[in-house]
């Protein structure tokens, strides 16, 4: 893949080039990251925790995502569960997002970075 600018990627064949957007692999992790059991939901800025509010839904929330040389780097701000391992939980959202992100782009994943921002304490 090639650099086209730092929010979009491309890939040439002979067939054509094929572009991918940052929001695209982030909304890929955030989706991916919140079907953990364990996880609440995903943390996101000011801004998106407002835009939540007002019903606008973005898978991408909580989730930044930088591709260099067809590597990705993924850093997620997620909201547990209270009574969840945190330990167990990242680990498993480390390893559904590297592989969704792989399987879906085609795309390395180098890194997966998980904060946890918050704890629920809701009980179900």
């Amino acid at each position: 893949m090639t650099d086209m600018n730092q929010d979009t990627y491309a890939q040439s064949s002979d067939v054509g080039e094929v572009q991918i957007a940052n929001e695209v692999v982030a909304g890929i992790a955030g989706i991916s990251a919140s079907e953990i059991e364990g996880v609440e939901s995903m943390a996101g800025g000011f801004t998106k925790e407002l835009a939540d509010k007002l019903g606008v839904k973005s898978p991408s929330k909580g989730v930044k995502v930088v591709v260099e040389n067809d590597t990705v780097t993924v850093d997620l701000a997620i909201n547990m569960k209270y009574g969840y391992s945190i330990p167990k939980t990242c680990a498993q959202v480390q390893e559904k997002v590297a592989q969704a992100i792989n399987a879906m782009t085609g795309l390395n994943v180098g890194m997966v970075n998980v904060r946890i921002a918050g704890v629920s304490l809701e009980q179900e």
